[in-house]
């Protein structure tokens, strides 16, 4: 048996083992399978466990695994078993230039600035926005009471919460963003598709947010002016001038932020996190007060009961907003390592998330149905729509505290969902050439460029196109990913060939890219192609099984790849394994 120098240097533990030792299967300095029991007093149970070794005039840092007494992957308690495990990262021997830069290099021990509470304002931020508010009121408009739409909307987050926890356990444990870790499932080059798919999707919302945040500055200035800033929308334009400008002034407070980098970014989470949750109730209680109480403000029965406008119709409507609520957050479950890549530990990662998404998700989804039905005893009809709702509001400090509240609201949502996922993507793109900084700048000229005020002219729109459209694109990916990491390498990951352009590299598959996982990402968006074009008006007689297969287009996607990926990977599990532990 070989020797090894153990340190007693674990970077957190989950437990003691009831047995006093326990093989430990390692890697030493120069690739070298070796088997070694150490004493466990002190130690963490789990896989993970920080160690040092020592041979010759070199020293490095790596993960011992915990393999049971010849349990190999198997031994560590499984996919939740090792769900806690200690953070494991260390930096890359000889990466190549063209896939590394400081802003994807693995975040060590001494950066990790996320804590619970951390990581629970960054929710908080994300999810007290505009778009959150208004999904909640469409959900109204489209015929719910107050008590289906919450139901919906906490089934739907609690859906999504559980890819969200486990994308973000590769993160935290390796210290990578999301386009790198796409490098182990889709291959050195072929992570660029899934990266590039979502960048897409978060600058159209990243447009989306820009334009609210816009929207907000036109109404309180349009306030201040007695309303003379109205005039007639500039033809190629479709808005006018005046508009336009208070996007652009959004649009410019936003570089401000992404040019100061993801400090200031976790510094604004922080900081508007508590002020976001008074706002929000100084909102209810307006509501309340102007609709005599939650009675009336909650009395908007449902429009699915017997005798109602849309009687026996609410499973039609239920899934596909379901599907929209998983859909809204598919973007994140996705890229967010980038975040937990910060994060101190996995319990700091998994509860903060576990406490920020589903917790105030369905909380100010409350605020959002409870006011938006307390508009139509207000004033006749429902406003689902924030900013025109605080238009309506009497009194110049009312509006222009409401609207300070939707512009932060805004500005911390975008620019944590929608500048650090495509700025990473950009990187991985092209380490040479883009930074975080410049990829967060082309970002934004894009949101421009896609005219976001155009996606959300309706409620349906917005639901059925835009949120079911691209939960179609982002659903496969996921599926694919988390098959891979928990499913093929057991947690597992090679940091060295993340990084490394070699021809016999593990993850250079096919020239840099991994055919099963791309083949598996079609069949997972192709079922759901039908069904996005009807609902887009270009394939009108769509047959109605297409219709019902894109109401929950998600999960069909996620599924289908998924298992199309494993499949087409089976005869690769074993070896996956025994090349990464």
């Amino acid at each position: 048996m070989s020797c090894i120098s153990v340190q007693g240097i674990a970077a957190g533990s989950v437990g003691l083992c009831s047995r006093r030792r326990v093989l430990w299967k390692v890697q030493d300095g120069v690739g070298r399978d070796l088997k070694v029991r150490v004493p466990v007093e002190g130690f963490g149970c789990s896989t993970g466990l920080t160690w040092g070794w020592r041979g010759g005039n070199s020293e490095r840092l790596g993960v011992v695994r915990s393999g049971g007494e010849e349990g190999g992957e198997d031994g560590d308690g499984g996919v939740f078993g090792g769900l806690l495990e200690p953070i494991a990262p260390r930096q890359p021997r000889d990466p190549d230039s063209s896939l590394y830069n400081k802003d994807f290099a693995p975040t060590m021990v001494g950066e990790r600035i996320f804590s619970v509470w951390d990581m629970a304002c960054l929710w908080i931020g994300l999810v007290v926005g505009v778009p959150t508010y208004y999904m909640a009121g469409s959900l109204v408009e489209m015929g719910m009471s107050w008590w289906e739409g919450i139901l919906t909307v906490l089934i739907g987050n609690l859906v999504v919460l559980v890819p969200m926890v486990l994308s973000g356990h590769a993160g935290t444990k390796f210290g990578v963003p999301f386009p790198v870790l796409a490098r182990a499932a889709f291959g050195i080059r072929g992570a660029n598709v899934p990266s590039l798919l979502r960048a897409l999707v978060a600058c159209g919302w990243f447009g989306i947010q820009t334009w609210i945040g816009g929207q907000a500055i036109f109404q309180l200035l349009n306030t201040l002016v007695r309303g003379s800033l109205t005039g007639s929308a500039v033809p190629w334009l479709g808005i006018s001038a005046a508009e336009f400008g208070c996007f652009l002034v959004f649009w410019l407070l936003q570089i401000g932020i992404i040019w100061n980098g993801i400090e200031s970014i976790r510094e604004l989470e922080k900081v508007s996190a508590p002020i976001l949750i008074l706002l929000s109730a100084a909102l209810l209680a307006w509501a309340y007060v102007q609709a005599g109480g939650f009675g009336p403000m909650l009395s908007l029965p449902s429009q699915f009961i017997a005798g109602g406008p849309k009687a026996g119709q609410f499973w039609q409507t239920f899934f596909p907003a379901l599907t929209a609520n998983v859909g809204f957050w598919a973007t994140l479950s996705l890229n967010i390592p980038d975040f937990t890549r910060y994060s101190k530990s996995q319990v700091d990662q998994l509860t903060g998330q576990a406490i920020g998404l589903p917790l105030f998700m369905a909380a100010f989804t409350f605020v959002g149905l409870a006011v938006t039905s307390a508009t139509v005893v207000i004033f006749g009809q429902a406003i689902s729509d924030p900013i025109q709702l605080l238009a309506r509001i009497d009194g110049f400090f009312p509006i222009l505290l409401s609207l300070v509240g939707v512009i932060l609201a805004t500005l911390t949502t975008n620019i944590a969902a929608n500048v650090v996922a495509p700025a990473n993507a950009l990187v991985n793109l092209s380490p040479a050439i883009f930074s975080f900084r410049t990829g967060g700048l082309l970002t934004a000229l894009i949101g421009i460029l896609l005219q976001p005020w155009r996606l959300i002219q309706s409620s349906q729109g917005f639901i059925f196109t835009w949120l079911i459209g691209y939960s179609a694109l982002l659903g496969p990916v996921g599926g694919i990913m988390l098959v891979d990491y928990f499913g093929l390498r057991g947690r597992a990951l090679d940091t060295d060939a993340l990084f490394s352009s070699d021809k016999q590299g593990l993850y250079w598959y096919s020239n840099g890219y991994n055919l099963a996982a791309l083949v598996s990402l079609a069949a997972g968006i192709l079922p759901n192609i039908p069904g996005f074009l009807a609902s887009t008006g270009v394939l009108p007689n769509c047959p109605v099984v297409f219709t019902a297969i894109y109401s929950n287009a998600w999960f069909v996607g996620f599924m289908i790849a998924g298992l199309v990926y494993r499949t087409l990977s089976r005869g690769k599990y074993q070896n996956l394994q025994a090349a990464e532990a």
